[in-house]
């Protein structure tokens, strides 16, 4: 536990930098009837919320004459919608989100534990119900389940650093070694998706993953966190690129010579990611792990609205 303390602290800290933002959730009947107490927003309850001036259209009914006797304006009292929206948080913990090109940032994979943790506690302070996709922990808001998801996020990067194969003795909601794509799990029409990774991997296979969710009527948000170097391919001369996933190393005689041809393919991803995004209805952004995380995880926050409004 001491392990996930500072991750968590910090974790805490840069959502304490932001306005609770709140994610606007489709609401569906089931998930009302399930009687989950989420964000408080005006609806269908029966759960006393606030007083409000009357306003043209408002039904008669909903005057409470009695707070109105005391002062000249008319109010309206309102309830609480009683429905919780779900976010499953799915971040690359493979091998290649390990690598940095510089100690003094983060790693991809640390920079997007990070984030997948501050998005939780802004989550679970707006009252939505959070779980880490795979983990077999059931979306909750409470604090429990942010320490768990601390938890298995630590033990995730510590196996991934290691190098080391899974114990077997396992913890609950462990969440198994996980390819460099989100699996294939079914899940609640009502529930929103957030992946974070470095989408390096093939279009198509990035397609396939993530239409699994968006032809089942999900909505969601991808995010790509990629190293500086990953960008710019700063090296000049010869260079050897050795694999971290088993690829065979590249032997580059004059990197500066290939630099521009990086940077198109590098473009022609992110462009095909947008388009893939873009047909399902999702929200796209980029990051770089040198960048301050505030901007990202704010932008996260906006997408995830936004889409939940569409």
């Amino acid at each position: 536990m001491t392990n996930t303390l500072p991750l968590r602290h910090r974790a805490e800290q840069l959502a304490a930098t932001l306005p609770p933002l709140l994610v606007a959730a489709e609401r569906v009947a089931a998930s009302v009837a399930q009687g989950v107490h989420g964000r408080r927003r005006v609806g269908q309850g029966e759960t006393f919320w606030q007083y409000r001036h009357y306003d043209l259209g408002d039904q008669p009914q909903s005057i409470d004459w009695r707070q109105s006797a005391k002062s000249d304006m008319v109010f309206v009292r309102e309830m609480e919608w009683e429905a919780a929206q779900s976010v499953w948080i799915w971040r690359d913990s493979s091998p290649s989100m390990s690598w940095t090109s510089d100690r003094n940032h983060q790693s991809k994979r640390q920079r997007a534990d990070l984030l997948t943790l501050a998005l939780s506690v802004l989550l679970m302070r707006g009252g939505e119900h959070v779980a880490l996709l795979g983990s077999g922990l059931r979306p909750s808001a409470s604090r429990a389940t942010l320490t768990k998801i601390a938890t298995l996020v630590e033990s995730a990067a510590a196996r991934s650093e290691a190098g080391s194969e899974k114990p077997k003795q396992e913890v609950e909601g462990d969440v198994p070694p996980t390819d460099n794509l989100p699996p294939a799990l079914p899940l609640p029409r009502s529930a929103q998706m957030v992946f974070i990774s470095d989408f390096l991997s093939p279009l198509e296979e990035i397609d396939k993953a993530l239409r699994y969710y968006g032809e089942a009527g999900l909505r969601g948000t991808l995010l790509q966190v990629l190293d500086p170097a990953e960008e710019s391919l700063p090296y000049d001369g010869r260079v050897r690129f050795d694999g971290l996933e088993q690829e065979p190393s590249w032997l580059v005689s004059k990197v500066e010579a290939v630099r521009g041809d990086y940077a198109r393919r590098l473009a022609a991803q992110r462009e095909g990611l947008r388009d893939i995004c873009r047909a399902l209805g999702w929200g796209c952004d980029f990051h770089r792990s040198d960048q301050p995380p505030q901007a990202a995880l704010l932008r996260l926050y906006t997408t995830l609205s936004q889409a939940a409004l569409c």
